[in-house]
């Protein structure tokens, strides 16, 4: 099949670093860049973007709740308006970057607490949608599978592309394990790559109790700030390909079926 692999990335901030970028942009086919919400910053934005274009991987956006402090994964009670108002300012922010560049966005993933509150709540969920939609409703919504936030996007009219995570264990309902528990994390690039296929084969979510949630399956994400983030990326790549997988940009698995 054709299928996406996908990262966090960009996701410093001033002299900070975080990940292995470079690594990751030879590896994956998208890259979901910090916007200024949990990281990032115009500099690290526009490295970023270089370094992606020069690979060939599309660009998207990676809005959070305005979280520098917490790394975006604390929740925070905004209102609707305040939602949208923080997604078309972070979206705005990375494509003024990547214009600079000669660069486009393509597609937008939440992160964190945002993204994982979205999956359940559809006033959330809608939130970002319309938020994409008013500022350009080309760009994809990069989303986690069998989610209210698919949902949304579809009840919008954007081209949605659900995704799984290699390196993160899935409750009953579909939801990620909290990163409190220490079974959250699937560790090891062998690990990672039965996780993966396991739910390609089933085309399920399959949590850890073998629960399975039927659902397409377009992308896989690794996070990129993961201590052995490359070798899992870059064994899951080797994975697919040697499964027969053609692994594509997300433009081209969302606009060319």
């Amino acid at each position: 099949m054709r299928i996406n692999l996908n990262a966090d990335l960009g996701e410093g901030f001033g002299p900070w670093t975080m990940g292995d970028d470079a690594a990751m942009l030879g590896i994956v086919a998208s890259a979901n860049i910090a916007c200024g919400g949990h990281a990032g910053d115009p500099d690290v934005m526009r490295r970023t973007v270089r370094e992606a274009l020069r690979h060939g991987v599309s660009l998207g956006a990676h809005p959070s709740y305005p979280d520098l402090a917490g790394f975006g994964r604390r929740p925070m009670a905004l209102s609707a308006t305040e939602l949208e108002n923080q997604v078309a300012a972070q979206i705005g922010a990375l494509a003024g970057i990547a214009s600079l560049e000669g660069g486009r966005l393509t597609h937008v993933k939440p992160h964190g607490a945002l993204n994982n509150l979205a999956c359940t709540d559809g006033a959330v969920a809608e939130a970002i949608c319309k938020a994409m939609a008013a500022v350009d409703r080309e760009l994809i919504l990069l989303a986690p599978a069998a989610s209210q936030l698919v949902q949304a996007g579809r009840a919008l009219g954007l081209s949605v592309v659900e995704e799984i995570f290699a390196d993160r264990a899935y409750l009953p309902d579909g939801q990620l394990v909290p990163r409190s528990r220490a079974d959250a994390h699937i560790h090891g690039a062998d690990a990672c790559a039965t996780h993966v296929a396991r739910m390609l084969e089933a085309r399920a979510l399959i949590a850890v109790d073998g629960t399975r949630i039927t659902t397409a399956i377009g992308s896989i994400c690794v996070h990129g700030d993961g201590a052995d983030a490359v070798p899992i990326a870059a064994g899951l790549r080797r994975f697919l390909l040697a499964a027969g997988h053609e692994i594509v940009p997300l433009p081209r698995l969302a606009h060319n079926p």
